[in-house]
């Protein structure tokens, strides 16, 4: 059979880390007819996907049953994975204490598909794929997946082919989906490139090549660190303008009415989730250990963006002052907990940084949030606010992320000043409601 005509086949596919980017991913393998496996060490999340239970947003537990009932296989067992033709790691990279990437999860699951890789062998001639979709420095596919895969004797070319695609999942976008999303690849090879391109070509609309596994690589760090830069820049302008008298809001809303040269991002109460706030990091740790030299917009932009907790926390206290109440003792309910609207993830949400500086000043922090049931901030759970038709006001009122069930009129109810730190409420404007 040609080769394009077998690449076109449905293969055994196996997902190795059931979060956000495995799940979706587990959704287009298995919706273009492929049989997979997700693996993950986490056996609760095992046992929830095996009871037909979802645990993000974007999945629904009626589409975990379908999934199980076309074959899909949760497991945490090393031996169901021999025979799989295409290898995916999608697990967690999140930063060292050191501020480098923590490589441990990428290790131990590519230890993991060693070990499959030479009992395979055994059982068929037909080469695999290995793709690496978690973010990381360029280089971390050629200097650490392929020597761990090659250290018991497996070449790549010969016994795998090996390749580096960037996740792009952004939580809670209807529009843009995995499916339709366009898909990166680098190849160790022309021919691996070949392999990942045809797999990818499967399950979603488009794939773009890159010239390697590098530029793979560097291309979703510069994503990250466009958006993370471009954030800071409207962080630092926000500050400014308060000082100098002006809506930033009204100079945003007229720079994009520029129709070229020019894309809007909002100020806001930080940055949050699992790429932003890292992400850009690998890249200046890889730039400072290699060329010995300081990543320097990236550094900058982290500052000005791990300011924005405390600014927050400033603003709400200046308002309270100005109308003769202590932040002391005051009472201070926390619109939207989660690190963007409309989803539940709280992973780096700079809520946790606001709460800590509103109880290092002794305010009593309460929080609303239709997606988060709990919100714990350093082993303490943070007081939930009562059902909308609650009679308690607060002293202040602070709307971190503009979920879309939110209501201008019942936030105003809710609080005797309101500092609206997100873009998406509409309310109008008076001495009781103050913008960032």
């Amino acid at each position: 059979m040609p080769d394009n005509e077998r690449n076109q086949l449905p293969k055994l596919v196996t997902v190795f880390g059931m979060g956000y980017v495995g799940l979706l991913l587990v959704r287009a393998c298995v919706n273009s007819g492929h049989s997979v496996i997700g693996f993950d060490i986490d056996r609760e999340k095992i046992s929830s996907l095996e009871n037909g239970t979802s645990y993000i947003d974007d999945v629904a537990d009626f589409e975990v049953v379908e999934w199980l009932s076309r074959g899909f296989q949760p497991t945490f067992a090393a031996a169901d994975l021999v025979h799989a033709d295409v290898f995916i790691i999608c697990v967690p990279t999140p930063l060292s204490k050191s501020g480098g990437p923590d490589l441990r999860a990428v290790e131990a699951a590519t230890r993991t598909i060693e070990v499959a890789l030479r009992a395979r062998s055994a059982l068929t001639a037909t080469i695999p794929l290995v793709i690496l979709e978690s973010t990381t420095y360029p280089g971390t596919t050629e200097e650490i997946v392929q020597p761990i895969l090659e250290e018991n004797g497996l070449k790549a070319l010969q016994d795998f082919h090996l390749a580096f695609s960037p996740e792009r999942i952004d939580p809670g976008n209807k529009t843009w989906t995995f499916e339709n999303t366009p898909k990166v690849v680098g190849g160790l090879s022309e021919k691996c490139a070949d392999a990942a391109e045809a797999f990818y070509s499967l399950i979603t609309t488009r794939v773009v090549r890159t010239k390697g596994l590098k530029e793979a690589e560097m291309a979703k760090l510069l994503e990250n660190t466009y958006r993370h830069v471009n954030i800071a820049l409207v962080n630092e302008l926000a500050k400014l303008s308060y000082e100098l008298g002006i809506d930033i809001w009204d100079v945003i809303e007229a720079a994009e009415t520029k129709p070229y040269g020019f894309q809007s991002f909002r100020p806001g109460p930080g940055v949050g989730g699992h790429c932003i706030p890292i992400d850009p990091n690998y890249l200046s740790h890889r730039v400072k250990s290699e060329l010995g030299q300081p990543f320097r917009f990236v550094e900058l932009a982290q500052e000005v963006n791990a300011s924005m907790p405390t600014y927050v926390v400033s603003r709400l206290q200046g308002v309270l002052n100005t109308h003769g109440i202590a932040i002391n003792g005051a009472s201070v309910l926390l619109f939207g907990v989660a690190y963007k609207a409309d989803i539940s993830d709280v992973r780096d949400s700079p809520a946790v940084a606001v709460v800590r500086q509103l109880r290092r000043l002794g305010a009593v922090v309460y929080f609303t949030d239709p997606y988060v049931e709990e919100f714990i901030v350093d082993g303490q759970s943070v007081l939930s606010k009562a059902d909308e038709g609650s009679t308690e006001i607060f002293d202040a009122a602070v709307i971190l992320q503009a979920h879309s069930p939110f209501n201008a009129s019942v936030i105003r109810d809710s609080a005797t000043y309101v500092l609206d730190v997100s873009s998406g409420i509409t309310a109008t404007l008076n001495s009781s409601w103050t913008r960032l």
